[in-house]
């Protein structure tokens, strides 16, 4: 599809954001043709505050021990486009989370969205991401193994968050052998 389409889109996508959110909405983040599209479940406060994907501790996480890639090349809009489940932040849960994101937003704009993009690889980051899009499948094996999305590769992956500290522990596994390998696909898409 053209990019006059895709930015019309945006546009109508962004004014239904404010609409329904008020101004605490996700940043749009990325070009149409980026290499990358990361998909993960909703905007924290920082990020709503600063209008950068991924700009707090997980982001930092996220890009410098898991994908080893700069600032520059992570917020290139031509390497990443960085989308979401939700548009605005859902709130803390009593475990010190994140509440999960109405699936109504991502069912009405989500999967459009996505339909402008062709990407290299996507990344599903987190657990409700992965569920919104492989919702029958167990979320370890989902990120043990490599998936497909809109016929292109994807890679699953746990939110960098220190909530999910349990699941690293419990799986050590992905620090050891499958990031190197997630490590691999990005730096690949990015040539």
């Amino acid at each position: 599809m053209g990019s006059n389409g895709f930015l019309k889109f945006r546009q109508k996508m962004q004014k239904a954001a404010l609409r329904e959110f008020g101004k605490n909405i996700y940043p749009l983040w990325g070009n149409q043709n980026a290499k990358i599209v990361s998909i993960s479940q909703a905007p924290s406060l920082s990020v709503i505050k600063y209008q950068k994907p991924f700009f707090d501790k997980s982001g930092q996480r996220l890009r410098r021990e898991w994908y080893k890639v700069s600032d520059e090349v992570f917020y290139n809009p031509d390497n990443f486009y960085f989308t979401a489940i939700g548009k605005a932040f859902p709130g803390k849960n009593k475990k010190g989370g994140d509440n999960k994101p109405d699936y109504n937003w991502a069912n009405r704009w989500l999967k459009k969205e996505l339909s402008f993009l062709s990407p290299k690889l996507f990344l599903v980051v987190g657990r409700v991401a992965a569920e919104f899009f492989f919702p029958k499948k167990d979320f370890t094996e989902l990120v043990f193994a490599d998936q497909e999305l809109n016929g292109k590769p994807a890679i699953v992956l746990p939110h960098p968050s220190p909530v999910n500290i349990k699941w690293f522990k419990d799986h050590p596994d992905f620090e050891k052998k499958r990031l190197p390998v997630i490590r691999k696909y990005i730096h690949l898409s990015l040539k």
